[in-house]
């Protein structure tokens, strides 16, 4: 799993994710997750899931960490292209209620 990190603009950081996002990623994300958190900046946080083609319960869990962090910075998230098993995995856990979630169109 890469993580690799865009500033998109002056408001949005986006994350793209190559990779599975399962115990190793999850666990190679959490540094970048901590230097996100860590950011003083306003930033809207974009995780792009373009290239993700698996989610587990500790991927879901990074998710939801940085979520909640960000949340008691006054600061946002969603993702973006979500598609397949992650998709899937967001839907049943109903993720889209607290974290806003776009499906990759096809």
């Amino acid at each position: 799993m890469e993580l690799r990190k865009i500033e998109a603009s002056e408001t949005i950081l986006t994350l793209v994710i190559n990779g599975n996002l399962d115990a190793d990623g999850s666990r190679n994300a959490q540094p970048h997750i901590d230097e996100i958190i860590a950011d003083k900046s306003e930033r809207e946080i974009e995780i792009d899931f373009s290239h993700v083609q698996f989610l587990d319960s500790s991927g879901v869990g990074a998710i939801v960490y940085l979520y909640k962090r960000l949340i008691e910075r006054q600061r946002s998230m969603r993702i973006e292209n979500v598609s397949g098993q992650p998709l899937e995995i967001m839907n049943l856990l109903r993720i889209d209620q607290a974290i806003p979630v776009n499906s990759q169109k096809h």
